[in-house]
Formats: structure tokens, C-alpha cells, sequence
């Protein structure tokens, strides 16, 4: 019984310096890892005392930068994931444009026309002819004439101008003298108004070559076909006679000659 008594307080004292040695130890990392706990304890007070202060947490005012710290502060290693940042929106590529068409090639200029000269029409006017007997009559002939603007008066000028060599072999003559110009010509209805200067009032030929005179203009006229017979009009103004009593008064046709 006495031997069962030892062993029971020998078992209590070894679970006595058991607990002295652990309070000891205990005591002694208190001391050593003071501040760190302290630390700590401050940190747990705070996540108490506001929990949305919490790293990762939404709403959180505690930078990645203040969570490093308190990490290295506790000692504990904390791992954390890498933050990839959001990935850049890609925008779409833009339709492929339509092909252009091709500029239509330049196009060069081209040189201006020559100038068109005025051209030449042919026209009938009337000479006369001394025939065998000595009578006079109206003979036709063709000209080569500018298509100007008063076919008419080109017409009686030509015949002003008289015959040509060859014509005048042929005896043909203009009885018109030769001094006479033409002052207008305009038509009027069927009726042509030749003005002439006061020459025309003068014929060495006598009452004949006033008659041929005569002919010559309104034969020459009467070629245009909206004429049908002329006014003779000496500088502006209409007489009665042409010489030794030819009738100029009205207006005078091929029958009336």
C-alpha cells in the first residue's frame, strides 16, 4: 500500500512540471512574438469592430497594398491569385469596302474645227445678147456666188460687173452703166424694192438700153422664186419715168417688159 502511495505521488509531480514547462514555454513566445500578436489582435478587433473592411471583399476601403502588410505583420504567407486586367474590347473589323470603281480615263482635248469658209452657190442672173437683127434680148447666165446673207444683191451686183471675156466673145453685154451702185434690196410680199444711185437714171443707149437695163434687174430678180416682180427706187424714192418715158411708177414684172 505504501509503495502504491509513492507511485501516485511521483505520477503527480511529473504532470506538474508537465504544466510548469508548457506555461513556461507559453510565456516565453508571448514575449518573443509580443508585438506580432499584438498585431494581430489589433487586426481581428478591427475586422470584428467593421467586417466590410476585409481584403476582397466588395466595398472594401483596404488597398491589395494595406493586405500585403498586415500579411507580412502576421507572418503568415497568404498566397494570392495574380489580378489579370480586363481584357482590352476587341472591336469588330470594319466591313471590307466595296471596290472603287476605276476613273474614267482622261480625256484629251481635242483641237478646235478650222473655221468653215463661207461657201459658193450658183445663181442665174441675166446679161444681153445682140442678136443678127440688132434687137436686144435677156440672155442667162450662171455665177459662181458667196452664200452671203443678201443672195439678191450679190445676184444684181454680178450683173453690174458685166460679162466675162469669154461672155463678151459672145456678145453678151450689161446695158446697166457701169457707175450704178446698189443702195438696198429687200422683198416685201412677192414684190423686190432695188434701191439704185442716181447713176441709173443715166443710159448712153437711149430708150433701148433703158429697156435692157430694165430686163436685166427684174429678170435677174424674178430667178428668186418668192419674187414676182421688182419697184425700182432711185436714191430712196419712187419715180414715174426712167428716161425718155419708160414706166418706173409700179412695180414691173418679166410681161410687162
Amino acid at each position: 500500500m505504501a509503495a502504491s502511495g509513492k507511485k501516485k505521488k511521483s505520477s503527480g509531480f511529473g504532470w506538474l512540471l508537465f504544466w510548469l514547462a508548457f506555461l513556461i514555454g507559453v510565456t516565453l513566445l508571448f514575449v518573443v512574438n509580443r508585438e506580432k500578436i499584438q498585431n494581430s489582435l489589433s487586426i481581428l478587433k478591427d475586422l470584428v469592430a467593421d467586417p466590410e473592411a476585409r481584403p476582397g471583399v466588395p466595398g472594401s476601403d483596404v488597398s491589395a497594398a494595406d493586405t500585403d502588410e498586415t500579411d507580412a505583420a502576421s507572418g503568415v504567407a497568404v498566397d494570392r491569385p495574380a489580378v489579370e486586367p480586363p481584357a482590352a474590347a476587341v472591336e469588330p473589323a470594319p466591313p471590307p469596302l466595296p471596290d472603287t470603281p476605276s476613273a474614267p480615263p482622261a480625256v484629251q482635248p481635242q483641237a478646235a474645227p478650222p473655221a468653215v469658209q463661207p461657201g459658193t452657190v450658183k445663181r442665174q442672173v441675166y446679161l444681153i445678147r445682140l442678136d443678127n437683127d440688132g434687137g436686144l434680148v435677156a440672155a442667162k447666165v450662171e455665177r459662181s456666188l458667196p452664200s452671203g446673207d443678201s443672195p439678191m444683191r450679190d445676184a444684181l451686183e454680178a450683173v453690174i460687173r458685166g460679162p466675162s471675156a469669154d461672155e463678151a466673145k459672145r456678145n453678151l453685154l450689161s446695158l446697166i452703166p457701169e457707175n450704178v451702185t446698189i443702195l438696198g434690196a429687200t422683198v416685201r410680199g412677192s414684190t423686190a424694192y432695188i434701191d439704185f444711185s442716181e447713176d441709173f437714171l443715166f443710159n448712153t443707149y437711149g430708150i433701148e438700153g433703158y429697156a435692157g437695163q430694165l430686163r436685166q434687174v427684174v429678170w435677174t430678180a424674178t430667178e428668186f422664186g418668192n419674187v414676182k416682180d421688182v419697184q425700182i427706187l432711185i436714191e430712196g424714192k419712187r419715180l414715174d419715168y426712167l428716161g425718155e418715158g419708160i414706166w418706173i411708177g409700179s412695180p414691173l414684172s418679166r410681161d410687162s417688159l
